[in-house]
């Protein structure tokens, strides 16, 4: 623990308030007051401009990057896109017979001028090809002016435009042929730079019907590229200075080339040490340089633990109240937790953790080592109906002393092959601990093993040796 926290903690007088006064440095630096850290937080924002409220108070407005239109510009563009040809135009020459001409690709450019943000002219060329339904290429073209009124918006820009000018057609089926042709759409252009710019339009022209009065409708589809001529670009203004990086910008700051806090921006000493709040180890309590804690020994056991938060200074001890935990009969288990401190545990397997000395109760020792009473049938790990009273009572002392674990083992004699009398006996010992745990016992607390014929308690060279080989086991574990 840093003599900081030390310090701290004799000061505040208990041992929460210290933990709100002052944090530990994990190496023993110093670090800066909470004043000073609030002020710095504020170094890293986004460049603003500075204006000037009704009250005479200063406000901060974020930049916002974009490129709306602007007044008197110039934009050059060019276009692809699809031309659709209504089937009742009027392009033919003299007694041509007029036929439909099909969809066809075109392109295009355009010069426009823009003498406000929102308003603008612009003059367009554009080519198509197509072909003649009952068969033959053609070539449509129109040259065109129009008026666009547009929202200048930063990123996207709608805009509608209408205007005049003439549709032709060159074919070999109706010869050559242009009309008037008034237009009109709508469109959006969407800023890519801060000079080039995404162009959609869609457009319906109007031209002579053919056969009779009306306007024969022929649509365009178009996307292309806008380059912008003379735009201003607009930067992001400077962040305003702050040349000590304290988070209190220079037009504030007392102490412009000193790291300080806020709101003067000078270096704060709370306590008038001597010693700067960023280095001060104890700003609340004055102290001598260069920790700026007043020198006092709170510590005097080397515990860790400091005044007033120990209760045993002389004695050292662990968290939280600094007195050491003793194990006075030296059984494992701690006074805290020990029911018993003066007397050791018994370790049977019987309330092994309440630090007592105990004995295993006879119920429980009748189901220790051999138990008799438990019968198979011959071979096999069926367990047979006379066994059901003596496991009945094991059930019933397993139940009392809920506390105690059991080993289940099985074991045979050494006739038939060793193989089959391990797999037998393990099977025996799975099929009691089965029956116990239907009895409600619950499945942890038993284990089981099978030992086929490796420990024999009898003479196998005997039938009533060989029948006392045959058993089963139970032992208490820890």
């Amino acid at each position: 623990m840093s003599k900081r926290l030390v310090g701290c903690l004799v000061v505040s007088g208990s041992c929460l308030a210290s933990a709100q006064v002052c944090a530990e440095s994990g190496d023993g630096t110093s670090s800066l007051s909470i004043s000073s850290a609030q002020s710095v937080s504020t170094a890293g924002e986004a460049p603003s401009a500075r204006t000037t409220t009704s009250d005479g108070s200063q406000a901060f407005e974020p930049y916002e990057p974009g490129y709306p239109p602007e007044n008197n510009l110039l934009e050059l563009g060019v276009w692809g896109g699809a031309l659709f040809p209504s089937k009742h135009h009027n392009l033919r020459h003299g007694p041509a017979a007029q036929q439909p001409y099909q969809v066809g690709p075109e392109v295009g450019a355009r010069l426009g001028y823009y003498p406000l943000s929102f308003v603008g002219v612009e003059g367009e060329a554009m080519g198509a090809l197509s072909k003649v339904d009952g068969g033959g290429g053609a070539g449509l073209y129109a040259v065109r002016g129009q008026l666009v009124l547009q929202v200048p918006l930063p990123y996207a820009v709608p805009f509608a435009v209408g205007g005049v000018g003439r549709l032709g057609a060159i074919s070999g089926v109706m010869q050559k042929d242009s009309d008037v042709a008034w237009h009109f759409g709508v469109g959006a252009k969407i800023a890519i730079t801060h000079a080039l710019s995404l162009r959609l339009d869609g457009r319906d022209n109007l031209t002579a019907k053919t056969g009779g009065s009306g306007q024969a409708h022929s649509f365009e589809a178009m996307l292309g590229l806008t380059a912008v001529i003379e735009r201003t670009r607009r930067e992001p203004p400077p962040p305003p200075a702050d040349s000590d990086h304290d988070g209190v910008l220079d037009r504030d700051d007392r102490c412009p080339n000193e790291l300080g806090v806020a709101p003067t921006g000078c270096p704060a000493d709370g306590d008038a040490d001597g010693v700067l709040d960023r280095d001060d180890y104890c700003p609340k309590e004055a102290g001598p340089a260069p920790k700026g804690c007043p020198i006092v020994d709170t510590d005097p056991d080397k515990d860790g633990i400091p005044l007033p938060c120990d209760a045993c200074p002389e004695e050292p001890g662990v968290k939280p109240d600094g007195c050491p935990v003793k194990d006075s009969d030296g059984d494992g288990i701690f006074d805290d937790k020990d029911k018993c401190p003066r007397e050791a545990e018994t370790k049977n397997g019987f309330e092994d953790d309440d630090g007592c000395p105990d004995k295993l109760p006879e119920k429980i020792k009748k189901f220790t080592g051999v138990v008799q009473g438990i019968y198979f049938d011959q071979g096999k790990a069926t367990i047979r109906k006379q066994s059901t009273p003596t496991l009945d009572g094991a059930a019933n002392v397993l139940k009392e002393f809920p506390t105690i674990s059991l080993e289940i083992s099985g074991h045979t004699s050494s006739e038939g092959d060793p193989a089959f009398n391990q797999k037998l006996s393990q099977d025996r010992a799975d099929a009691v601990k089965q029956w116990l745990v239907e009895k409600g016992i619950a499945p942890e607390r038993i284990q089981t093993r099978g030992a086929g014929s490796a420990e024999p308690i009898a003479d196998n060279k005997t039938p009533g040796g060989r029948v006392k080989n045959r058993r089963i086991e139970f032992k208490v574990i820890q």
